[in-house]
């Protein structure tokens, strides 16, 4: 089991390509960057998490600029988004920014995304709450019709256009793996349906072994192979006996969460947390 982090790329925070390589430096496998364009003032939307909205959602940098400055300075490190708001995201211009940055990380980028929980916010970039996971199935699809062709072309009730030339196109083929995030049982049939694994929150109760079950089971219905299907969880607790289960139970990859802290309150954290990597 490989273990990487997450972390909000916030313009006040340690500086993506020093957290890279730190991270790379001490063994772990991958930095997961989180996403969100922008917060609406209105706050309409209640924080999941309860109380006011953590400083860090709307100061991130831009993920795919983020993890550009980290694959410049980094080898080995896997580069994920934690998750890409796919639903706020025009298809063609994102499947740009896939290919390109696996690419020029010689194929390390891993692909997480989900629908999203800020209503406003997706409003402001023409998305609907209510269709978001139709809209991100439709354009997870168009970009894998990018990836994969020479003259793509989609013809979707939300997403719709003839063929196009696009490069270039990933260094991983078919194309990076496609993560998506959620806990639902809807979520595990778009898992199986159209991704290459399934990206969980690690919550109080969060079971390893029967998660994993969940997921064989959705890929068996679907007449997928349950070992084509990742698992990687996020959030997972930064303690050895804790993570003993995820082992077991199959998982590929933890991420632990770097927290939002100082330069060198975040460095000390890493390395506490190193020797997990091993």
């Amino acid at each position: 089991m490989r273990v990487g982090v997450f972390y909000f790329p916030t313009d006040y925070g340690i500086e993506v390509g020093e957290l890279a390589e730190a991270l790379e430096a001490r063994g772990y496998d991958a930095l997961f960057v989180c996403e969100h364009t922008h917060i609406p003032t209105s706050r309409r939307t209640p924080f999941p998490g309860g109380g006011d909205l953590p400083k860090r959602y709307s100061h991130t940098h831009d993920p795919f600029v983020a993890l550009g400055f980290a694959a410049a300075v980094t080898k080995t490190l896997k580069l994920g988004t934690g998750i890409c708001l796919i639903t706020q995201r025009d298809p063609i211009v994102t499947a740009k920014c896939v290919a390109s940055l696996d690419m020029l990380s010689k194929g390390r980028f891993v692909f997480g995304l989900g629908g999203g929980w800020n209503v406003d916010e997706m409003e402001n970039h023409g998305a609907r709450y209510d269709m978001r996971f139709k809209l991100l199935r439709e354009r997870v699809l168009a970009m894998k019709e990018i990836w994969t062709k020479d003259e793509a072309e989609y013809h979707g009730e939300l997403v719709d256009f003839d063929p196009i030339w696009s490069w270039p196109k990933p260094s991983q083929r078919p194309h990076p793996p496609i993560l998506l995030g959620g806990e639902t049982d809807h979520t595990l049939r778009r898992v199986a349906e159209f991704c290459d694994g399934w990206f969980p929150r690690a919550t109080a109760t969060f079971d390893p072994k029967a998660q994993r079950a969940r997921l064989d089971a959705a890929a068996k219905a679907a007449g997928r192979d349950p070992a084509s299907l990742q698992m990687t969880v996020f959030r997972a607790p930064a303690d050895a006996e804790r993570l003993k289960p995820y082992r077991d139970a199959g998982v590929d990859r933890v991420l632990l969460e770097v927290p939002d802290l100082t330069r060198d309150e975040i460095l000390q954290v890493l390395d506490k947390n190193a020797p997990l990597t091993r």
